[in-house]
């Protein structure tokens, strides 16, 4: 194991969801619209929308891959041309641990770690599954926070911190479902970054029918997080003849290599309507998404910055450092993203347990430390700014 001088903050951390994560709770006239459970061929298979969904392909997760088993495959290491199914090794049962609280707190001891924030693995792939039925779509969010308050809650023991997640498709319920997660000590919220659909069309985030939800975020002191996953921009794949795409970890090539980032369009989107000139009190992180897209992002903003400055309400660059925090995967180039941001709004995260992830979450720091960073920008990577997140700071 390796040993830290100080236990640390894990902003990547997931469970992975009960079977009735989004039926449980959910409201007895969407039961057909949104999620259910179907054997098919001796399998059980979820069926969203009515369709067999493929976002996983074992939503049951029982038996799971290990822990990081798939670290240097995502360091661009897989000299045998191993496909997913060998690179994801020998299956094993379920763990306590990716279900159950207590068990979870028990693993932290051992890992040496003080707190996390705990995310979705099958929820951050459903949204875009419900496009077409908003209202199944809130609804099966609805029904999926209150899974969550039921068995993680939203500040375990002040060690835990459950977001639950957020769609903005329907503003009133999204200040609603806000609202309620505050009523429960609520940190951090989650959503997926891109545009949102709405009955009135595709919308920006930053848009003002949206300013209700923002309002409260940034009254309330809460913490927004963008998390990698499933985002409307799946759709452009089909523009370039990618049809087959069906599991997370199954798909070719191209989809690699396809350029556009929905959350670096968010952010730029944000920027670019003024949403924090309106909300200075608002902070939002990036998770899961890497932070090659923060040096796109910025050199955009350089150059738009220098054209159209009256349209800014301030250098947007000094905007972003203000307002965003960024967990960039441990295999980035840490020493530009240090140089750029500075190292106070640097996450640390491990996607602990996922096969993507680091099998040991405190190894982290060898990364860091391969890059230069010092023993107090270590700490703040790796402890202080994850718990001055996890603190609610109202206006």
């Amino acid at each position: 194991m390796t040993e830290l001088p100080f236990k640390f903050f894990d902003c990547d951390n997931h469970y992975y969801e009960a079977l009735d994560a989004f039926t449980r709770h959910l409201e007895p006239e969407y039961r057909k619209r949104a999620m259910q459970w179907a054997t098919i061929n001796g399998r059980q298979r979820l069926l969203v929308a009515g369709k067999v969904n493929k976002f996983i392909p074992n939503p049951t997760f029982d038996p799971v891959a290990a822990p990081g088993v798939m670290d240097e495959y995502f360091r661009g290491r897989n000299p045998k041309s191993a496909d997913v199914k060998q690179l994801f090794g020998e299956l094993e049962p379920i763990r306590p641990e990716y279900r159950d609280r207590d068990a979870r707190i028990a693993c932290m001891d051992a890992q040496g770690m003080q707190g996390c924030i705990m995310l979705p693995t099958l929820g951050v792939g459903m949204e875009q599954a419900l496009i077409d039925d908003l209202p199944a779509m809130t609804a099966a969010f609805r029904a999926f926070n209150r899974w969550l308050d039921d068995d993680w809650g939203f500040a375990y023991q002040e060690r835990i911190f459950a977001a639950p997640y957020i769609t903005l498709s329907d503003p009133d319920n999204a200040v609603r479902e806000l609202e309620w997660a505050l009523e429960r000590d609520a940190r951090f919220v989650v959503m997926v970054g891109g545009p949102v659909m709405t009955v009135f069309g595709s919308r920006a985030p930053a848009d003002r029918m949206f300013d209700p939800f923002w309002q409260l975020a940034n009254d309330s002191g809460i913490t927004v997080l963008y998390h990698g996953g499933e985002s409307p921009y799946t759709k452009y794949l089909k523009d370039w003849g990618e049809n087959d795409f069906t599991e997370a970890f199954r798909a070719n090539a191209f989809r690699g290599l396809f350029s556009p980032n929905p959350l670096q369009d968010t952010i730029a989107s944000h920027l670019a309507h003024g949403l924090f000139a309106r909300f200075p009190n608002l902070r939002i992180a990036s998770i899961e998404v890497g932070s090659d897209w923060v040096f796109h992002l910025f050199e955009k903003l350089t150059k738009s910055y220098g054209q159209v400055p009256h349209l800014y309400p301030e250098d947007p660059r000094e905007t972003f450092k203000r307002h965003i925090w960024v967990s960039p995967f441990y295999e980035d180039e840490l020493a530009s993203l240090l140089r750029l941001m500075g190292p106070d709004h640097i996450l640390m995260g491990s996607d602990y347990p996922h096969v993507e992830g680091l099998a040991e979450p405190a190894s982290y720091i060898k990364d860091l430390k391969n890059y230069d960073y010092d023993d107090e920008q270590c700490r703040k990577v790796m402890r202080d700014n994850g718990l001055f997140l996890s603190v609610r700071r109202p206006v």
